[in-house]
């Protein structure tokens, strides 16, 4: 059963409403080698996000004169899921990083530093569903932490079909279970959108609706993204 019913309202199996977050957690400049860094729990989540840079490219192919580059490195720490995970990069966190430096980019003024790059790395050391969502908000907020000029903080969140309810924010076992899943990434301030996957069966208005919620879900993260640099950079 996924919906309990208690004081005449539908929760989730973990006690959640179908519109509410699981418990954040997010510290700005965890690290001091780093140039910029940020720790971030979201249930059972637990990531560490670093950045060095911008500095110059010492990689020619990657060069850009007019330009800099993004590169971003995800990855899954073996013991961060039940199952030992293998050591090093696969197709998956590939992938998330690959669509973590497109869900950036568009917030960053990389023209500001032709010829440079940024290099972002992502390390997930626990998993419960939805580390590419919790990376890209945990490395927003360390290119902030690390003074790279930027339009807007970039959030992200998902909302998913799960016993044909639309709920935000699935758990693992959610994810596990459910019917669809939609991940998003906005900048909150224009509300532009830089990162919209779907996977699953979706009626044309419960898309609409997971979206529309997914969105509600990064303006409510981001407000804690503030909070955390404002915590950091605040003068006593």
């Amino acid at each position: 059963m996924f919906f309990i019913i208690s004081n005449d309202k539908e929760l989730r199996a973990d006690g959640r409403a179908y519109n509410e977050l699981r418990p954040i957690k997010i510290e700005a400049g965890v690290l001091k080698r780093a140039d910029g860094s940020a720790y971030l729990e979201v249930g059972g989540n637990k990531i560490l996000a670093s950045v060095y840079g911008p500095r110059e490219s010492y990689i020619r192919r990657l060069l850009k004169p007019n330009t800099g580059v993004i590169r971003v490195r995800y990855n899954m720490a073996p013991f961060s899921v039940d199952d030992r995970k293998r050591p090093g990069p696969d197709r998956r966190s590939s992938e998330i990083s690959k669509i973590t430096a497109d869900a950036l980019r568009p917030a960053l003024m990389l023209e500001n530093y032709p010829r440079s790059m940024i290099d972002i790395y992502i390390e997930v050391i626990e998993a419960e569903g939805g580390t590419r969502c919790a990376g890209i908000t945990a490395a927003s907020v360390a290119l902030v932490d690390a003074g790279v000029p930027m339009k807007d903080i970039v959030v992200g969140c998902a909302a998913g079909k799960v016993y044909d309810e639309i709920v935000l924010d699935l758990s693992e076992k959610e994810d596990k279970e459910g019917q669809a899943d939609v991940p998003i990434a906005m900048m909150p301030r224009t509300g532009e959108i830089t990162l919209l996957q779907s996977d699953g069966n979706l009626t044309e208005e419960e898309f609409a609706k997971a979206i529309d919620l997914a969105m509600e879900g990064c303006r409510k993260v981001n407000e804690l993204q503030k909070e955390a640099l404002m915590k950091k950079y605040s003068i006593e």
